[in-house]
């Protein structure tokens, strides 16, 4: 399991209104090209997005299922990734010193991702959620200058 943490200098539910927002989702998550649909209910249980992957014209087409909510606690999805598989993620939302801590985990469930997983496909999980993380950070805080 990859799991990742950042400080965000906001609420847990300002964090979890941009979690909300399924049309937001191809901002933050790396890898995700353009969101195709955001059914109403989302983010409740059993509710879906479908999103897009790759650069065109070598693009997949995908859906991320919400497993469960607690609103401005915690998301647990099912993202599909063709052609790597399927992952269960859960994003966990804590008070922290004036802000959030937000830390999601990353388990492959199915397909190549999961056969495949070891030290190295996770230090890559990792790699990609701490700039995931970063995103989500930068719309959550909507800075108005660079941090570097």
């Amino acid at each position: 399991m990859a799991t990742n943490t950042a400080f965000v200098q906001a609420t847990r539910q300002d964090v979890f209104v941009v979690l909300s927002d399924g049309w937001c989702y191809s901002n933050w998550v790396v890898g995700t090209s353009h969101m195709r649909a955001v059914e109403a209910a989302w983010p409740a249980a059993g509710s879906r997005l479908f999103h897009a992957s790759g650069i065109w014209p070598f693009v997949t087409r995908d859906e991320s299922v919400v497993e469960s909510v607690e609103p401005d606690r915690k998301l647990v999805l099912t993202a599909k990734g063709r052609p790597f598989g399927e992952a269960l993620v859960g994003i966990e939302l804590d008070d922290e010193d004036g802000g959030c801590r937000v830390t999601m985990h990353e388990t492959p469930q199915a397909g190549p991702g999961r056969w495949l997983h070891n030290p190295v496909s996770e230090a890559v999980l990792v790699r990609r959620n701490t700039e995931s993380l970063a995103r989500l950070k930068a719309i959550v805080e909507r800075h108005t200058a660079p941090d570097d």
